[in-house]
């Protein structure tokens, strides 16, 4: 059985759906905080437990039967995030399965991007578990960025420029892509040992500008502010200081070339090209 965590949420309910594409859904499993909002799948024939990662006791019980155990990272920043995914992680040993997958992050270790630390700590955790624990292995899924591009470029519609700090090469991945990835490895009978990344080819602030300039047909500019400016303006605007250090952090690891390099994988696994980013762009346009 493959049992999925956060199925509830857009990144792992798509690889959910994509699995049901490729396994028969008896052999699918999945770990919900809210078992109700599941419900969708277990009308489909998916086997829903409530399942916490702080709750050890309800977590292992959803991980029961499971061959391989998908983890998505955890968003609770007023928790421990690393204790629960190490909580996660030792559930999923407990339950016996032999393959714990995790959806990690591109070219975590050493990253100034501020919640790598926590990727990086976890694939050592996962690694710790294979090395102490005869008969588990691991995969850490790398993703390159994805969510909302507004977020990446700022209020482009109403000022007709992305004004952001110095950026370098960023592999901005469609979340549909990842998804479907992510079902191909775990169906699939190919052994992925360790960190893999997942990636579209990186693109630059400079390159969204003329991707927007061409959906558009408005002429938007690629401006570069000041980190320090950037910063002050996004708490004048009422944006919490951690997550505007967190963004700033992304660009300063973006110009220091930590996304720079994406990789043939994500393409091997579609069977076709990822979705680039002026395809996201039109995409998100259009919508």
């Amino acid at each position: 059985m493959i049992v999925v965590t956060g199925a509830t949420g857009t990144l792992n309910g798509a690889t959910v759906e994509h699995l049901l594409e490729r396994v028969p859904a008896e052999r699918i499993g999945v770990s919900a905080r809210d078992v109700g909002k599941a419900q969708h799948l277990a009308e489909r024939g998916v086997r829903v437990r409530q399942g916490s990662y702080d709750d050890p006791v309800a977590l292992r019980d959803s991980f029961e039967g499971a061959e391989q155990v998908l983890l998505v990272s955890s968003n609770d920043m007023s928790a421990d995030v690393l204790g629960q995914h190490r909580t996660a992680i030792e559930a999923a040993v407990a339950a016996g399965a032999t393959r714990i997958l995790y959806t990690s992050q591109q070219n975590p270790v050493g990253s100034p991007y501020t919640p790598a630390a926590v990727h990086a700590a976890t694939e050592a955790a996962l690694a710790e578990a294979a090395l102490t624990n005869s008969g588990v292995a691991w995969t850490a899924l790398r993703n390159g960025f994805f969510g909302d591009l507004d977020q990446l470029l700022g209020p482009w519609r109403q000022t007709g420029v992305i004004a952001q700090p110095a950026d370098g090469p960023i592999p901005w991945t469609d979340r549909r892509d990842l998804a479907e990835a992510a079902a191909v490895i775990l169906a699939g009978d190919r052994p992925f040992d360790g960190p893999v990344t997942l990636a579209a080819p990186p693109v630059t602030l400079d390159d969204f500008a003329k991707a927007l300039t061409e959906a558009t047909g408005r002429t938007i500019e690629r401006i570069v502010v000041d980190d320090q400016q950037w910063l002050a303006d996004r708490i004048a605007e009422g944006t919490p200081e951690f997550v505007a250090d967190m963004t700033l952090s992304m660009f300063q690891a973006a110009r220091d070339g930590y996304y720079a390099e994406s990789g043939p994988l994500l393409g091997e696994l579609l069977g076709r090209e990822p979705r680039s980013a002026a395809q996201q762009v039109a995409g998100r346009i259009a919508a």
